[in-house]
């Protein structure tokens, strides 16, 4: 896998995450009742940007499970998306001005035409603390994001942790 960034972009326990992301049955899965779908509209229209996602960060891709404004891309490299970068954080990654980060400047969403200026991305956090995928949202603009920003996109990434362990529970 090419890695974009020039820093690690692999936890040291990514074995352990994805064993907790596979238990849940949902990379493969079709997602029937779009509640992930739901939740990324609900992103973009409560931060009025025009790309939301919510992501599961695989071995070698991230998978969109919901996704507005990128209809049409349903999985990417690992090594070029952002959300790589923010399953390592325990908090909301924020790059408010991604052509001013050092590890995007040769990043192909950022450098390259798809024109990426802003980035933020709640990890979506099991129970036990793995860091399995994120809630994000995009704009080819810059743009501030304040901590109340950040707290409500956390509270997006919580839902969905609670409706991936609700599925978990009831044996879906």
């Amino acid at each position: 896998m090419e890695n974009t960034f020039g820093i690690p972009i692999i936890p040291d326990n990514d074995r352990e995450r994805l064993e907790k992301l596979y238990s849940y049955n949902v990379i493969d899965r079709y997602d029937e009742d779009g509640i992930f779908k739901h939740v990324a509209a609900m992103a973009a229209k409560i931060f009025k940007v025009p790309i939301a996602l919510v992501s599961l960060v695989d071995k070698e891709h991230v998978i969109f499970k919901g996704n507005v404004g990128m209809e049409g891309t349903d999985i990417v490299s690992r090594g070029a998306s952002l959300c790589s970068l923010a399953v390592l954080n325990d908090g909301v990654t924020v790059f408010e001005n991604a052509k001013e980060e050092p590890c995007l400047l040769s990043n192909p969403l950022v450098a390259g035409d798809f024109g990426l200026k802003f980035y933020a991305g709640a990890p979506i956090r099991t129970p036990d603390g793995f860091n399995i995928g994120t809630v994000c949202v995009v704009d080819k603009k810059v743009r501030e994001f304040t901590e109340e920003d950040q707290r409500l996109l956390e509270g997006l990434a919580t839902a969905v942790m609670t409706e991936l362990e609700d599925r978990q529970l009831a044996g879906e």
